[in-house]
């Protein structure tokens, strides 16, 4: 018996694609997604909001972007997470025509299409390539889990359900009113 082998896609192909094609290269698979909910935008612009306002009253200079922007990671990972956050310190290094290399801070809001991706595959690809922080925000449950890099590694930080706060490493000081944003 003879098994077609499955095709893998590489950056080469993923750039082929129509600007705005709703697809994510992950691990050389084409992963395609439908539009995020109006909910899951809400969530975004506040959590987009609450960023950018912390970095122009705190003199950041770091840079807040929000989906679809493409994060390059590898030939086979280019991802469009929800939310990224690059230091001040790392914004020329990473910001081109679109993000190559590991942002400080990224943020995935679920959706029952995507879950499985953000918080399987995509989590481990941020990790290998030296993410610092990754928050998951869960909707449904209305809860985040905020993992941060140490020793190369995930650690969950922090996880709180709808009436609790979530505090940033990558962003000393920001918290986040879960309550509020779930409101």
């Amino acid at each position: 018996m003879h098994i077609a082998e499955q095709k893998k896609y590489t950056e080469a192909d993923y750039n082929l694609l129509e600007e705005g094609a709703p697809f994510q290269l992950i691990n050389g698979d084409l992963i395609m997604s439908p539009a995020p909910t109006s909910y899951h935008q809400i969530l975004s612009g506040r959590f987009y909001y609450l960023i950018q306002t912390y970095i122009e009253k705190t003199n950041n200079n770091g840079i807040c972007l929000y989906s679809p922007i493409d994060v390059r990671l590898d030939e086979e990972n280019t991802f469009q997470p929800d939310l990224i956050y690059i230091s001040a310190e790392r914004k020329t290094e990473l910001l081109q025509n679109r993000i190559m290399g590991a942002p400080d801070l990224v943020i995935e809001i679920l959706s029952p299409s995507t879950a499985y991706y953000d918080l399987k595959q995509k989590k481990d690809v941020y990790e290998r390539f030296g993410v610092k922080e990754y928050l998951i925000i869960d909707p449904i449950k209305k809860d985040a889990e905020d993992y941060f890099l140490e020793n190369e590694e995930f650690m969950l930080k922090q996880k709180e359900k709808q009436n609790g706060t979530i505090t940033l490493s990558t962003l000393p000081g920001l918290q986040i009113d879960l309550q509020k944003l779930f409101s």
